[in-house]
């Protein structure tokens, strides 16, 4: 099985959510992993909408996306990624998955609210709005770990 480092566990989560898992011989749950993130990403047309909000083309990308199939995708993937990041920490590391946690809700519903939201007359729509919100789920998370974390080395 091999060893790797957490930046390195989330970064191949980060290109295919469940490599890290297949690196360290976790095959059952990498494969897991892999068919779920297929069988989102085709269902929900994402690649596709990715390819047109980078066109600029983000009314294109609302159209063919199937947001019921999309929804899955921010929690499977943070999954994924805190996964990795959990077989490589250190033992005594609490709270590691709040930031991933908080990230995957913020994600969703940047994604559900991205038909309506436009910043500055700009519609950031359904690939590039849950990016901005991936932002403050992770800082809160973040918060949030560092405070109980803190709370308890004073107990």
């Amino acid at each position: 099985m091999k060893k790797m480092s957490r930046l390195e566990a989330v970064l191949w989560n980060i290109a295919f959510p469940g490599f890290s898992q297949l690196l360290t011989g976790h095959y059952l749950k990498g494969v897991l992993l892999v068919v779920l993130e297929f069988l989102m990403n085709v269902n929900s047309n994402f690649n596709q909408a990715i390819m047109y909000s980078f066109l600029g083309e983000i009314e294109k990308a609302e159209a063919v996306l199937n947001y019921q199939w999309l929804m899955f995708y921010p929690c499977v993937y943070l999954f994924s990624l805190w996964d990795g990041y959990r077989m490589a920490m250190p033992k005594e590391e609490k709270y590691s998955f709040l930031p991933f946690v908080f990230g995957a809700y913020f994600v969703t519903v940047g994604l559900m609210v991205s038909p309506k939201v436009t910043i500055f007359q700009t519609h950031p729509g359904p690939v590039f709005l849950p990016m901005m919100f991936l932002i403050p789920g992770l800082l809160i998370g973040f918060v949030i770990k560092y405070s109980l974390s803190r709370k308890i080395q004073n107990e």
